[in-house]
């Protein structure tokens, strides 16, 4: 069953975190009459509780997208954010701001948040973001997932395993490794055709290049 799960692609839901009531229902409203699954927040102090508490589920495994006015009381949105940072919260942040706040929208930007869309703006405009938002969330609880089994198949190879692969990603050829590790060639191939299999991989050069954006990440 868990192996089917894996499969499956996520249906993010978007959640609305506004203090204007008939603002926040409106766009509920609009956001489940195109089929797209909402969640409704009074504001950001609410959401960050709801956060902290785990009702939105571990972060590793959920994805979602938030739909966050600027401008709340009593938390606004940009500190709402600045929360959302603070519990390394992984999911695209769509900010909604006014004309006199694009400034601190485009720097909300600049620090990590997703986009922006400055009112008035046409119903159409709005789902077309919040489906790229959906699209780009979905790419990274792909990733994610990925890099944790990557993670997890590399923690489980064996100590043999784990000095062929260094010398690998050193570009030693298997003459060579064997040579360091004194062992016969035969069973440096019979582990390096373990480790490839083991990790998803094809070659030496792609395993070195997972292994990089590994780190890189890191």
């Amino acid at each position: 069953m868990a192996a089917l799960e894996s499969l499956t692609p996520p249906n993010p839901p978007v959640h609305i975190v506004d203090d204007d009531a008939d603002f926040r229902d409106g766009l509920a409203w609009l956001l489940d009459s195109r089929g797209l699954p909402t969640r409704v927040w009074t504001g950001g102090d609410a959401f960050v509780q709801a956060l902290q508490r785990g009702e939105l589920g571990d972060l590793s495994r959920a994805c979602s997208v938030v739909l966050l006015d600027i401008r709340m009381e009593p938390l606004s949105g940009l500190a709402t954010f600045e929360q959302l940072k603070a519990a390394r919260w992984p999911w695209p942040v769509l900010f909604l701001t006014g004309h006199g706040d694009v400034g601190m929208a485009v720097a909300a930007v600049k620090n990590g948040a997703w986009d922006f869309l400055e009112k008035p703006f046409q119903n159409n405009q709005l789902v077309d973001k919040v489906e790229a938002a959906r699209e780009a969330a979905v790419r990274l609880h792909t990733e994610a997932r990925e890099k944790l089994r990557f993670q997890q198949a590399l923690a489980a190879l064996s100590a043999r395993e784990r000095e062929v692969l260094d010398e690998l990603l050193q570009g030693h050829y298997n003459k060579n490794i064997a040579d360091h590790l004194g062992i016969a060639q035969r069973t440096v191939e019979f582990h390096r055709a373990n480790i490839f299999e083991k990790l998803g991989v094809a070659s030496a050069v792609e395993l070195a290049h997972r292994m990089g954006r590994l780190i890189a990440d890191d």
